[in-house]
């Protein structure tokens, strides 16, 4: 056996070597247990799939719920063709505002959308076919319209919600972890009641790591508790 044969059969026989190292890391990393964990009524299970947070949504969510005013919110009503009927108001504690030629009308609960056309609609008395838009220049929202941040953030505190928000937006908006918060023990608590479920996040590999497959999808009536670190 001349040399030549020599290094083809080493060189043949390590390559076979590493297609079988190949396939086996291949397979454990194809049944790698999620680092999500969802915890129902007080006991905590582990859910399989290879993304890294499979039990919360990862994109954000097209159907979630438009916002709806709240009182408190800064409103601004604009008129169409109808400068002097155009004011921007505040929404009473009653939940209800008060324009040119519009006594009274509750606003709450309803999305700006909503509110134009019911603006409208009591302007058609008095306008020829009114095109009113109402914009949210002050957001306060109420409770269920909220996302709410606990505990190791620099600023913790509520935020509006807003439509496709994810954990990297409101992360963003309340400074980042402190220094002793956990970030991978966070979780985000969704729901009330019976119907409340927590999801584990890892705000640590999301913030400190970028790790974008951490970002998860926001709901409004979110809550986010950041524990602090164990020493």
């Amino acid at each position: 056996m001349n040399m030549r044969t020599v290094l083809n059969t080493t060189i043949r026989t390590a390559l076979m070597g590493l297609a079988a190292l190949f396939a086996v890391t291949a397979c454990e990393t194809t049944n790698l247990p999620s680092l999500a964990e969802v915890d129902t009524g007080g006991t905590e299970q582990r859910t399989s799939g290879i993304q890294g947070v499979s039990a919360v949504d990862t994109q954000p969510d097209d159907a979630s719920p438009d916002y709806l005013v709240g009182p408190y919110d800064d409103l601004e009503i604009f008129v169409w063709r109808a400068e002097e009927l155009s004011t921007t108001v505040t929404v009473r504690p009653d939940g209800r505002i008060s324009t040119p030629l519009v006594e009274d009308m509750l606003a709450a609960g309803k999305t700006p959308t909503e509110l134009s056309r019911d603006i409208e609609q009591a302007l058609m008395e008095y306008v020829k076919s009114p095109e009113v838009t109402v914009i949210v220049k002050n957001f306060i929202s109420t409770v269920d319209q909220q996302v709410r941040v606990i505990g190791e953030a620099q600023q913790p505190r509520a935020l509006a919600y807003r439509s496709g928000m994810t954990v990297l937006d409101v992360m963003l908006e309340v400074g980042g972890l402190t220094e002793f918060a956990s970030g991978n023990r966070a979780k985000l608590i969704r729901g009330r009641n019976e119907q409340q479920v927590t999801y584990r996040l890892r705000l640590n590999d999301l913030m400190r790591r970028g790790d974008v497959s951490a970002n998860v999808a926001i709901k409004p009536g979110d809550v986010i508790l950041i524990p602090e670190t164990r020493f």
